[in-house]
């Protein structure tokens, strides 16, 4: 059991191994602490629902998206993490390489993909796109977690369409928990803690 708890834990990709043990909830007050410790028991991702983690940029979002990612891959579930960027790119390489839709039904099955970093980086049409079909095929079939600096009124500049972007929040929000984490930034909280 442990090994394929690492072993899914390995497949994951996350960027760094953090439980949601080492959040210091204290630094971002306006984070619902029952919200996430109730999201850590990943019957939400049971019930494909979304999660999306809204708030500036060092406020702790990667970190609770690891620390739930971790909880399900702890619960035997098949997570992916992987930032917006780096999706997209994938996707356009795949698309590309005329391997979109192995690709596509590869991401369609995992049972928890998160998507960190929303809204960094303005997509290219193509991307966008290529973004929103693919959330679409999650849509009611998996769970995704979202990360993103940018409240939902400001989407449109990464996504450039209102009519993009508009669908793509109605299938992201219908069934959907959100996090606010605004506050001051976690990082620099952490590194004046030291």
């Amino acid at each position: 059991e442990g090994r394929m708890i690492e072993r899914r834990i390995k497949a994951a990709k996350f960027p760094a191994k953090k439980s949601l043990d080492s959040f210091d909830f204290k630094a971002i007050p306006k984070l619902n602490k029952m919200q996430v410790l109730e999201l850590a028991r990943c019957e939400w991702i049971e019930r494909r629902e979304n999660v999306i983690a809204l708030g500036p940029s060092g406020t702790g979002k990667t970190h609770v998206a690891m620390g739930l990612g971790l909880a399900a891959c702890q619960k035997g579930m098949s997570v992916s993490f992987t930032t917006a960027a780096a999706l997209v790119n994938e996707l356009m390489e795949a698309r590309d390489e005329r391997r979109l839709l192995r690709l596509q039904k590869q991401l369609a099955s995992v049972k928890l993909l998160i998507i960190d970093e929303l809204g960094f980086v303005p997509l290219s049409k193509t991307g966008a796109e290529l973004l929103f079909e693919m959330i679409s095929q999650r849509y009611e079939r998996g769970a995704t977690l979202i990360t993103s600096n940018l409240p939902f009124d400001e989407w449109t500049e990464t996504f450039g369409t209102e009519r993009l972007t508009g669908a793509l929040l109605d299938r992201l929000t219908h069934h959907v928990n959100i996090l606010e984490m605004n506050g001051e930034s976690y990082r620099l909280a952490q590194s004046r803690a030291r």
